[in-house]
Parts: C-alpha cells; structure tokens; sequence
C-alpha cells in the first residue's frame, strides 16, 4: 500500500532528494507510525506529534493505503 509521509520543519533532513518533506512510500499492511518513522531512518525520540489524515495520534497507530502522515518535531524558539 501506498501512504504519503510529511515532514516538517528539522526532520526533512532525512528526506534529500524532496526538500518540501513530501514523500511517498509503499509499505506493507498493517505498519504502525513507528514502523514507518524506523524505515525513513528517523530516531523515534525526535518526533513530538504526529497525525494521520490531520488528526494526532499515537506511534503505535496502525495506518492504511493512501492515509497522510505528518511528522512534527518538538518546537523551539522564545
């Protein structure tokens, strides 16, 4: 199945070859976010809030064919 991922702000580091943070990946059924975060390469401790489909959610939330995932890192600034 297909799902599109995006990254904001310091995690699109980890997504070169697309420097708006959108990408698209095929994973197996039955993946959790965590599954996800670990095939992209993202150490799980940087990630402060996800979503799928605009609504937050767990790591160990299980995504579908064609969800949207967005992956947020903690926020700073003053």
């Amino acid at each position: 199945m297909v799902v599109e991922v995006r990254l904001y702000a310091t995690l699109r580091r980890y997504t070169p070859a697309s420097p708006d943070g959108v990408i698209s990946l095929e994973v197996p059924e039955g993946v959790t976010i965590l599954d996800l975060v670990k095939k992209i390469g993202i150490d799980p401790a940087e990630i402060h809030l996800m979503m799928v489909n605009g609504t937050g959610c767990e790591l160990e939330k299980i995504i579908n064919s064609g969800d949207r995932i967005g992956l947020f890192p903690p926020v700073g600034g003053g």
